[in-house]
């Protein structure tokens, strides 16, 4: 069976913006989704912030098995309930993948604890990715780095806590590194951000970049038993009896 994956995106500035709209015509989640598609494994679909729910009502969020989110200036526009409906399901199990500027989304920061701030300039150099963990289940297939001859700088320091694993780390033309692709745990959920994805470059079109987020995807998901959190507050029973001298001391 295909993991089931749902790409939003946050779909402004292939509204606004005439270049963006050159390289991504059918907009950003179509070319990342259409990427993923090509892998028969995957069965992807896509949501926008401009639709009911944002496209990911209660129905939609409980069979995606990952999901992929992209946004930038329209963060305060992601309503409180579907972060919560996300994060909830992040805990029970979905995988989670956050790209680029999506360091300052709702559902990352509150996933991580942290503000995710860091370093930017837009001067479109060169970055050079560079592979941290070649067995990694994300980096299969990839070269010991990736060149994007156009990108913009994300540096450090990165306020996230410290990640699980440290996939990727890049270096830009400036001079600045980045942990450009890391990893977390929560709950029964598995989260991957990667930070190459600037709108105005075609960054998703490269197609190492998109065998990498092939590659999450089928890192992120779980086929375990989805956790859900069903206690009470009142006092569980025990399993055993307790004996009355127990109880009296």
């Amino acid at each position: 069976m295909a993991i089931k994956v749902i790409v939003w995106g946050e779909n402004v500035h292939e509204q606004n913006d005439k270049k963006v709209q050159k390289i991504y015509p059918d907009g950003m989640h179509n070319c990342i989704a259409d990427g993923l598609n090509t892998d028969d494994g995957i069965e992807a679909m896509t949501a926008t912030l401009q639709e009911h729910e944002h496209g990911l009502s209660a129905e939609v969020i409980n069979s995606t098995d990952v999901l992929i989110w992209w946004g930038h200036v329209a963060h305060d526009k992601v309503k409180d309930k579907i972060v919560e409906r996300v994060q909830a399901r992040v805990l029970e199990g979905m995988g989670i993948i956050i790209l680029h500027s999506a360091h300052y989304s709702k559902i990352f920061r509150k996933l991580l604890g942290t503000t995710c701030s860091l370093r930017w300039r837009e001067a479109g150099e060169l970055e050079r990715i560079w592979v941290c963990n070649p067995g990694h289940k994300i980096t299969q297939g990839i070269d010991r780095f990736i060149e994007l001859q156009h990108s913009e700088m994300y540096g450090e320091p990165f306020q996230i806590p410290p990640p699980d694993e440290i996939i990727f780390t890049s270096w830009f033309e400036g001079g600045e590194t980045f942990r450009s692709g890391v990893t977390y745990k929560r709950g029964n959920g598995k989260l991957f951000y990667f930070s190459p994805g600037h709108e105005t470059y075609p960054i998703y079109h490269q197609e190492p970049i998109k065998l990498i987020l092939k590659n999450a995807v089928k890192w992120a998901y779980s086929k375990n038993r989805i956790w859900t959190d069903n206690y009470t507050q009142s006092p569980s029973d025990p399993i055993e009896t307790i004996s009355s001298e127990k109880n009296n001391n």
